[in-house]
C-alpha cells in the first residue's frame, strides 16, 4: 500500500470521526450556537457544490472524453453525475424521516426529557440513526478516498467539508441514545462507530476498485461523486443551514465556502 493510498484512507478516517465530535459537543455545551451551525453547514455546502461542479465534474469529463471521444465521453459523464444523485436519493428514501441522520437535532433537545414509555423507542431510534449514518457515510468515504487518490489537495478540501457536515450527525445519534440510557459513553461509542463507516467505504473501494482503476472507471466514479456531493448539499446541508439561519448567515457561509475552495484551487494551479 503506497503513501498516496494511506493518505487517502487517513483523510476518510478524519472525516468519519467528526461524527464523534458532534457527540462531544452535545455533552459539553448547554445550547447550540445556531448562527455558527448555520454558517458552517452553508460553508460545507459551498465547498461541496463548487468543487463538484468546477473541479470534479470537469476531471471526470476530461478522463472520459480522453478515452471515449467528445460526445460519448460527455454523455457518460452526465450519466455518472445523475447516477450518483439517484444512488444517494434512493438511500435517503429507504430511511424513515425520523431516523434519517440529516434530520438535524439541537443540543437543547437533550434537556427536554422523554416520558417513561419513550425510552425504548428512543434507544431504537438512536441505533437506527447510527445505522443510517453508517449507510450514508459509506459512499461519502468512497468520494473522499477517490478524490484524495487522484489529487491529495482536493481530497483535503473534500474531507474538511464532509467532516463539517458529519458533526450534526453525531448529535443526531447521541441525543436519543443518551436519553434512553443516561450513558454518555454508550452514546459516544455508537456515534463514533457510525462514523467509521466512512473509512470502511474507502477501504472497500481500495480493495474492489483499485485493480480495475483505469481512466473510464475513474471518470465514471468521479462523475458519480460529483452527483452525490451536489445532492447532499442541496437536499441536506442547505435546508439544515436555512433552518437555523439568522440574517442570511447560511448564504454567507455558502459564498465563503465557494471562495475558499476557489482560492485554494487557484493557488494549486
Amino acid at each position: 500500500m503506497d503513501g498516496n493510498v494511506v493518505f487517502a484512507l487517513a483523510l476518510t478516517l478524519f472525516a468519519g470521526l467528526a461524527t464523534g465530535v458532534g457527540s462531544l459537543i452535545a455533552f459539553f455545551t448547554s445550547r447550540t450556537n445556531t448562527k455558527f451551525l448555520s454558517f458552517s453547514l452553508g460553508f460545507s455546502a459551498g465547498v461541496m457544490i463548487y468543487v463538484s461542479l468546477v473541479e470534479i465534474f470537469v476531471k471526470a469529463k476530461d478522463s472520459l472524453v480522453g478515452e471515449l471521444g467528445e460526445k460519448q465521453g460527455y454523455t457518460f459523464t452526465v450519466i455518472g453525475f445523475f447516477a450518483g444523485m439517484l444512488l444517494i436519493a434512493l438511500i435517503d428514501k429507504m430511511i424513515p424521516k425520523h431516523e434519517n441522520p440529516h434530520e438535524i437535532k439541537k443540543v437543547e433537545d437533550m434537556q427536554a426529557g422523554p416520558s417513561n414509555d419513550e425510552y425504548a423507542k428512543l434507544m431504537k431510534m438512536g441505533i437506527f440513526t447510527a445505522l443510517a449514518i453508517g449507510i450514508h457515510n459509506f459512499p461519502e468515504g468512497i468520494a473522499t478516498f477517490a478524490s484524495a487518490l487522484q489529487d491529495p489537495n482536493l481530497g483535503v478540501a473534500i474531507a474538511i467539508a464532509v467532516a463539517i457536515h458529519n458533526i450534526p450527525e453525531g448529535i443526531a445519534v447521541s441525543v436519543p441514545i443518551f436519553f434512553a440510557t443516561g450513558d454518555r459513553k454508550k452514546a459516544f461509542k455508537l456515534s463514533f462507530l457510525s462514523g467509521l463507516a466512512e473509512p470502511v467505504g474507502a477501504f472497500v473501494a481500495y480493495l474492489i476498485l483499485m485493480p480495475f482503476l483505469n481512466d473510464i472507471v475513474f471518470g465514471m466514479l468521479f462523475a458519480g461523486v460529483a452527483g452525490i456531493m451536489v445532492f447532499i448539499s442541496l437536499d441536506e446541508l442547505l435546508p439544515a443551514a436555512k433552518k437555523y439561519d439568522e440574517a442570511h448567515t447560511s448564504i454567507y457561509g455558502v459564498i465563503a465556502g465557494m471562495a475558499v475552495m476557489a482560492i485554494s484551487l487557484v493557488l494549486l494551479v
